[in-house]
């Protein structure tokens, strides 16, 4: 019997995204997988349930049948509590699980025996680039940023030569050179816009030249395992926020995409240095959803302080639903290839070191030990 993977209708408010997309079903289709589409599915981003029948897929609209019937399921986002309640024991589900933040559903799924996947924690090594599902989403996330930034301003941002005069480029500070912060600065450069780019760990200097920016430089080198920068010592906090703190008060867009894994985001423009910016400016806030890089963001939201628009977007890849869509369905399709066997039976050993490292729970056992950790403390 063919291996059943379904694919639910995003529950969470604002999500727009679809785990796969028709292209992907083809695919497995074609290798023989038996692929079940909640109808209407992929509406919200621009697939509808006609695309997903023409390439083999079924379509099925009760809910607690789609998720009972399942051997795997691929969401975008974790599975609700009431999601987790029709799954049967062994159904494995993929998807990012926020698990410090989503410990209750963790508990669930646990408590259920199902086998869970957070593709938040694939290990950052050549084999899992295919999968990498944060950078993937990022890129939509720093692009769309830099667009919500050129709506706030009321500044044109490439110079401008008009029968008026000319018009000065503004200025773009990117503070965090991941991959959402490189996209933002190559949005900004192609707008025609003057553009600074900042982070920690001086390898990523390289990478912000080349894409036309300015690096601002601080005698630090904060690189930190797995390609994450560390945490900063108080001294090194003191000269950063120096600098930042000028390059801040003369730009006319900021872009902040400053995080930690697993941690609050550190505060990168406190009131001190908005009060000091120009009349007119914009911060959008990547980082809205873990706290904040700005000390004034406020999540979901855009604020006015002091004449300067602080923007606190949430779920910016969902903005992008399409596209986002699209490279999460590539992301998924290379893990599924750790799943199955050559005979497209579902693997039971999953040692392989990405499977290893983005277990989350199997077997009514909680495998991440620090989500395992906040557990036995309560933190539930």
């Amino acid at each position: 019997m063919a291996v059943r993977i379904v694919v639910p209708t995003e529950v969470t408010p604002g999500e727009r995204r679809v785990s796969l997309v028709p292209d992907v079903v083809k695919q497995l289709t074609k290798a023989g997988v038996e692929v079940v589409v909640e109808a209407g599915a992929g509406a919200s981003s621009g697939y509808p349930d006609a695309l997903y029948t023409a390439v083999g897929a079924q379509t099925q609209t009760d809910r607690s049948a789609l998720f009972g019937s399942a051997a795997i399921v691929l969401k975008v986002q974790a599975p609700t509590p009431e999601e987790i309640g029709w799954m049967k024991p062994g159904t494995v589900v993929v998807a990012l699980m926020n698990a410090s933040r989503s410990l209750d559903r963790v508990a669930k799924m646990r408590d259920a025996k199902v086998t869970a996947f957070a593709l938040e924690l694939l290990p950052r090594i050549t084999r899992a680039q295919s999968m990498d599902v944060l950078s993937s989403q990022a890129t939509a996330a720093g692009y769309r940023a830099m667009l919500i930034g050129a709506s706030l301003s009321p500044k044109f941002l490439p110079m401008l030569t008009t029968a008026a005069g000319t018009i000065r480029p503004a200025k773009v500070l990117i503070l965090g050179a991941g991959v959402a912060g490189l996209f933002a600065i190559a949005t900004a450069h192609r707008m025609g816009a003057i553009v600074e780019g900042y982070d920690v760990r001086r390898a990523a200097g390289e990478q912000v030249r080349s894409l036309g920016a300015k690096f601002l430089e601080l005698q630090i080198n904060a690189e930190g395992a797995g390609g994450y920068a560390r945490e900063l010592t108080d001294e090194e906090k003191k000269q950063e926020q120096a600098m930042v703190a000028k390059a801040v008060s003369e730009a006319d867009v900021i872009v902040t995409t400053a995080a930690i894994p697993g941690r609050k985001a550190p505060v990168l423009i406190r009131k001190e240095m908005v009060a000091a910016m120009r009349p007119g400016s914009v911060i959008v806030d990547l980082a809205a959803e873990s706290g904040g890089n700005c000390e004034l963001t406020k999540p979901g939201e855009n604020v006015v302080v002091n004449l300067v628009t602080i923007a606190g977007p949430l779920n910016l890849p969902s903005q992008l639903a399409f596209n986002a869509s699209q490279m999460f369905a590539k992301n998924l399709e290379s893990f599924l290839t750790l799943l199955f066997t050559r005979e497209h039976a579902l693997v039971t050993d999953y040692s392989d070191e990405i499977l290893a490292a983005s277990l989350l729970v199997s077997n009514g056992v909680v495998m991440h030990k620090p989500t395992a950790d906040l557990l036995s403390k309560g933190a539930a």
